[in-house]
């Protein structure tokens, strides 16, 4: 295989998410935050089971009482309005899930590749309301196959790599895939919006890499079937050191908290850079800002057959899960007919947890634990219907979704050839970003696993792991800088503080 070739076939793919990024997000002035992550640690080992208390067979006790404490401060002298706010909430959802269960599959955009540039106006309401996408053809299919015989032939040389989820983050010919960035010829992304600052402190010219795992799935397989979840943190959303550190002194979800949730913008990059996403050092917790994740398909894949599903109500879906904790129903649900349901769901069946009744929980959140989301603990959400399939893709195509947008993958895979997908989100250049490439870089070089991820060997005494002078000969200057290798550079058009964050990475990366 001519690995020269590969990658420069696969530049497409982040030239393709920074397209994504340029036409959909919005940046507004944001300080400098200060990181209250969990420092850095040694994890033990695991797999991606660990990420999830459905998969980890986790019994976990009521959360403690600071969460309740938490939650009282967040709604504390905004009351009617979050009631108010709450009300016309599920009053949406009930008209936006009747419409995306009858459209299933076919809501999600779907773009072509060679037609990018023409397609993305025209799409980018139904873009940012969905949360998700599919780009066909972005690389040829025949090489996007050659990517899984390279994978599988890695596989046989190193015979200790196992599982569907494959714990393999720096195969010779991936690695690149990763890192090389948009090349030459991209367009760079249009200026902030009247109300933007310039001083914003974070820049999407030049996308960094984050290694990630790869999945083969074979047909029949219902091992580690994810279900509907958000990556990014858990309990996080909610704490003030946690998306509480958003820009310009706001957290993240600050709209939603305070009642307004139709004023929340969900593509505000600007306004997430202080976050952390990662408080309790979780086994497979990401705590690097990816403004999406995506991946790109080694298979043809279609509903039922192994693959991504999503719900395509981004704001909707958030505002939900942030907002559900602080409700619950008068009546249970019972075991009774749709007219019984209609009547739990319905929105004076559910009353403001004040006082007495409110509790510390966070359905769905615990530390350590990515988000979970289930019909049982959301049901105003409808997952049973809402949860859409992607459409058919073939190898070469690519499908990316929002940071926050709910998503799980089939229980079971009825098809008859293998789901493979190769995972590959995109990161722009802020602190806490440089601050992991930096950790990232060291676990490259001893070929361990990626910060985020359970910890061990990894491929350090694997046959044919890539050296920096692999990625030097193979992706260059572009990708030797997306991981932290070589300097980081500003472009002309970039805002100062896009400008200035890159210097302060370099700084951080010692370069």
């Amino acid at each position: 295989m001519q690995r020269s070739l590969l990658i420069r076939k696969v530049s497409p793919v982040v030239a393709t998410q920074t397209r994504m990024i340029a036409m959909s997000a919005t940046q507004t002035q944001t300080q400098t935050q200060t990181s209250t992550s969990a420092p850095p640690t040694s994890k033990r080992e695991g797999d991606i089971s660990d990420s999830f208390v459905s998969l980890s067979n986790t019994k976990r006790p009521p959360l403690p009482g600071r969460f309740l404490e938490l939650k009282q401060s967040l709604v504390q002298g905004r009351e009617d309005a979050i009631i108010a706010s709450w009300g016309r909430l599920l009053r949406r959802l009930q008209v936006e899930n009747d419409l995306v269960a009858s459209k299933g599959p076919g809501v999600v955009p779907v773009l072509q590749f060679n037609d990018l540039e023409e397609q993305l106006p025209a799409l980018r309401d139904e873009l940012q309301k969905r949360g998700v996408a599919v780009i066909k053809g972005v690389i040829p299919r025949d090489e996007a196959r050659a990517y899984k015989s390279e994978i599988e032939e890695y596989v046989r040389q190193n015979p200790s790599t196992k599982g569907t989820y494959l714990d393999l983050f720096y195969i010779p010919f991936r690695t690149p895939v990763l890192a090389v960035p948009c090349t030459s010829g991209t367009p760079p992304p249009p200026p902030p919006p009247p109300s933007s600052s310039p001083n914003a402190r974070i820049s999407t010219s030049q996308p960094l890499a984050y290694a990630d795992r790869l999945r083969i799935r074979q047909p029949g397989d219902a091992r580690f079937a994810l279900g509907p979840h958000m990556d990014g943190g858990s309990v996080e959303r909610w704490e003030r050191h946690g998306y509480g550190l958003g820009g310009e002194g706001r957290g993240v979800y600050e709209d939603v908290f305070a009642g307004r949730w139709e004023e929340y913008d969900p593509w505000d990059a600007g306004a997430r850079v202080g976050a952390v996403s990662d408080n309790y050092s979780g086994l497979g917790a990401c705590s690097m800002f990816r403004m999406f994740q995506g991946w790109l398909s080694m298979s043809r894949t279609g509903p039922r057959e192994g693959t991504l599903m999503v719900s395509p109500l981004l704001r909707l879906a958030t505002a939900y899960m942030l907002l559900r904790p602080f409700f619950e129903p008068v009546r249970g649900l019972g075991g009774g007919d749709g007219a019984e349901k209609e009547r739990y769901l319905d929105e004076a069946n559910w009353r403001f947890c004040d006082g007495k009744f409110m509790t510390s929980a966070l359905q769905g959140a615990e530390p350590g634990f990515g988000q979970e989301l289930s019909a049982a603990l959301h049901p105003h959400l409808d997952l049973d219907r809402t949860m859409v399939h992607m459409p058919p893709v073939e190898p070469g195509d690519f499908v990316v979704w929002h940071c926050d947008t709910i998503h799980a993958v089939d229980k079971v895979h009825t098809g008859t050839s293998d789901s493979s997908v190769l995972y590959i989100p995109i990161c722009p250049v802020t602190e806490n970003n440089a601050q992991y490439l930096a950790r990232q870089r060291q676990a490259f070089l001893d070929g361990t696993p990626g910060p985020d991820f359970p910890g061990g060997a990894g491929e350090s005494e694997h046959v044919n792991r890539p050296t920096v002078d692999f990625l030097r000969r193979y992706s260059g200057a572009e990708g030797l800088r997306a991981m932290g290798l070589e300097k980081l550079e500003s472009r002309p058009h970039d805002p100062t503080g896009a400008q200035n964050v890159t210097k302060q990475a370099n700084q951080i990366l010692g370069l």
